[in-house]
């Protein structure tokens, strides 16, 4: 018997079990491809759909895949891409379309949509004598005006609260939103005919009306560093405003009180937490704890072909507001700090190679849980001329139907502590076509997550001769109830690392 000085009230951590799938094939249009955006607004859910995602990325980027995973037309815009936003009632369990992108007149003089997605979303307290209300980022085709703040009161009707591109900028996405000190702060991720994860207006803006659209710059280019192509995510923590950026030469993160203009920004990290290119950007930032998680990315799914950095899975660092540092998960190595071995015990991408993204960070009942982009899933496609000898050997060797079948999909990983983490699933909840879990978000009800699938409506399957309705295709969305309180210890499930084993 334990005694009652040893017992710590606990709730119950998550498996893969605890959840239910709510939404299924892209909500039954498999072009609805990434479950792009998400929040809990008025008691309802809310997702932000992306579209076509493999068709537009066939159009745009010079990946060389042969088979493409999907039916791709030469000009996508053949297909239905207007970004659709749904709403979902726990109560009721039951879900509602309540927006889908308008049809406009393109610069080419096509008919396009408004929106191809819809990348974040923010619910807004409200300025002074304003409602609160949920805020939608949107990505705008290259042939379209731009990205727009879309606002919502009643979660039915979404009107544009800015210009297009912001406030007049030459860019197609806007990903982030937070609010901070009665203001809202976000930046552009995305430049027009070009890359969209990389800005030509590498800047932080706020707004104190953000109904009004009205906008003005918060930091200079880059925080004075040309290297920061995009600022990519933002976090409130510590009475600061953090920012991570996108750099060739390794993530920066900086942060501000956001008081006293012109604001005073100070460097808190820089090439990449000393990992250098492979720790390209930030891609998730999250409070949890006393402390600040940042998630770090390779665009491209862990493989940036453009700029020839990777393949290389992603790190997981913890920093404090004495802007001290942790290694949690990754490579250990010699820093400007000394000495960091991850705390975790686990290599970059919790020892999974094939673990491009740490993507979506949120809390729920005193875990945190972070959540993967796994590429595997894409070895069956891709022209293997260029691979690396040792790592053709090995694909060869095993199988790429092997792979799929036990390895694709998302993980999804828990930790009480941040330091010892369980894994909640590591098959993208028994769908090797889910290669990412993009959003998270918890609720009174219990926690939602959303897929990235863009394998559908048809796919080419592995061994495949043509290309066949996919009912796995289409983005997914999952929920778990919430738990009872239970009494458990903070280690139970940890991973001995030394017997390579759970201890029980």
């Amino acid at each position: 018997m334990f005694s009652s000085t040893s017992k710590v009230r606990v709730p119950a951590g998550l498996s893969q079990d605890d959840f239910q799938l709510i939404a299924r094939n892209g909500f039954g249009d498999g072009i609805n491809a990434y479950a792009h955006a998400m929040a809990w607004f008025n008691d309802y859910l809310y997702i932000g759909t992306t579209r076509g995602n493999f068709p537009l990325m066939k159009a745009r980027l010079p990946i060389s895949m042969d088979p493409w995973p999907v039916e791709c037309p030469a000009n996508p815009f053949d297909l239905d891409l207007h970004a659709e936003i749904w709403r979902y009632d726990p109560r009721k369990d039951e879900w509602r379309r309540v927006f889908k992108a308008p049809t406009i007149i393109g610069s080419d003089g096509s008919k396009i949509p408004r929106e191809l997605g819809f990348r974040g979303m923010c619910v807004y307290p409200g300025s002074k004598g304003r409602p609160p209300g949920l805020f939608v980022s949107t990505w705008s085709p290259a042939k379209g005006p731009g990205p727009l703040l879309l606002r919502t009161e009643d979660g039915l009707n979404f009107t544009p609260t800015c210009e297009p591109g912001l406030m007049g900028l030459p860019v197609t996405t806007i990903r982030t939103m937070v609010a901070f000190k009665g203001r809202m702060y976000t930046t552009p991720a995305g430049s027009r005919g070009g890359n969209p994860n990389v800005s030509s207006h590498s800047i932080v803006y706020e707004s104190e009306a953000p109904e009004d659209g009205q906008w003005q710059a918060a930091s200079d280019f880059g925080f004075g560093d040309d290297g920061n192509k995009t600022i990519f995510e933002m976090c409130a923590f510590n009475d600061h405003l953090y920012v991570g950026t996108f750099n060739l030469k390794g993530f920066q993160v900086w942060r501000s009180t956001c008081e006293s203009k012109p604001y005073h920004w100070e460097r808190v990290i820089a090439d990449g937490a000393d990992r250098g290119p492979l720790n390209q950007s930030v891609l998730s930032m999250y409070a949890f704890k006393g402390a600040l998680y940042v998630g770090s990315a390779i665009q491209g799914g862990g493989i940036d072909r453009q700029n020839g950095v990777g393949p290389a899975a992603p790190e997981l660092i913890r920093i404090h507001p004495d802007n001290s540092w942790d290694l949690l998960v990754g490579d250990a190595r010699m820093t400007a700090h000394g000495w960091k071995e991850p705390l975790s015990g686990y290599m970059p991408g919790f020892d999974n190679f094939f673990n491009g993204y740490f993507w979506r960070m949120a809390e729920h009942e005193g875990w945190l849980y972070l959540s993967t982009f796994d590429w595997s899933g894409l070895l069956g496609y891709a022209r293997r001329d260029s691979w690396p000898a040792p790592f053709l050997n090995i694909v060869n060797s095993v199988g790429e139907e092997f792979i799929f079948n036990r390895q694709s999909g998302f993980d999804l990983y828990r930790s009480y502590d941040g330091e010892n983490w369980v894994p909640v699933t590591t098959d993208g909840m028994g769908n090797p076509y889910n290669i990412g879990m993009r959003t998270i978000v918890s609720s009174p009800y219990g926690l939602f997550l959303g897929a990235a699938n863009p394998f559908g409506p048809k796919v080419w399957p592995l061994g495949g001769d043509r290309y066949i309705d996919n009912p796995r295709g289409g983005c997914e969305v999952f929920f778990a109830p919430r738990k009872a309180m239970t009494s458990a210890a903070p280690s139970a499930g940890i991973r001995d690392r030394s017997k390579g084993s759970p201890a029980l």
